[in-house]
């Protein structure tokens, strides 16, 4: 035992306990401290945890809009596709329609014969053709106004009405599906030569 010991025991009265645990070789509990870093360390990885979950749940929900929004896309092109799959061949045949009712208009000067009545009938079929296929001729007339969305102006050429106006059909248009297939070829009138070269 050492002085120090010898000491103590002196001090202390007979029966009396000591206070504290480490002095009496008892073994050390844990004290509240700890159990407060322990607390804390537990609520600091639950709050992680539940940040990490968060964190993901966002990422998954983003990636389901977003997979929505691609699948969308996707049938939107897929319908787009098939209501104008048909475009390119629709264009090549407008010159051969054309060339027909070039071809009816001659043939008109005789409506009773054989070779008219034939063609109208066959005019008849591209036209419902064209109709099921949703081409519709673009309505013009002369002396309406130019609108560069449904015409394509040819050539200018002057004249006394106002600029701007049609003053010849050259050949007609068609929207397909509510969309400009071929734009109308016009003439439109300018501005009298006399003003042009006063100006």
């Amino acid at each position: 035992m050492s002085e120090n010991d010898k000491d103590l025991e002196k001090e202390m009265p007979e029966g009396a306990t000591c206070e504290d645990p480490c002095d009496c070789g008892q073994p050390e509990q844990p004290g509240q401290e700890y159990a407060d870093a322990v607390d804390e360390a537990a609520e600091g990885e639950a709050e992680a945890a539940v940040d990490e979950l968060q964190k993901w749940r966002d990422v998954a929900m983003r990636t389901a809009a977003e997979y929505d929004n691609y699948r969308k896309r996707c049938v939107k092109d897929r319908e787009e596709f098939t209501r104008y799959a048909t475009r390119g061949l629709l264009e090549e045949l407008l010159p051969v329609v054309d060339n027909f009712e070039m071809g009816m208009m001659m043939a008109g000067q005789d409506t009773s014969s054989m070779i008219y009545i034939g063609m109208s009938m066959v005019q008849k079929q591209l036209n419902d053709f064209l109709t099921a296929q949703g081409v519709e001729p673009i309505p013009t007339e002369v002396g309406q106004m130019f609108d560069h969305n449904i015409h394509e102006a040819i050539q200018s050429e002057p004249s006394d009405k106002p600029e701007g106006t049609i003053i010849r059909i050259l050949r007609r248009g068609y929207n397909m599906k509510g969309r400009l297939l071929r734009a109308v070829n016009v003439v439109v009138a300018a501005a009298p030569e006399a003003e042009q070269s006063a100006e």
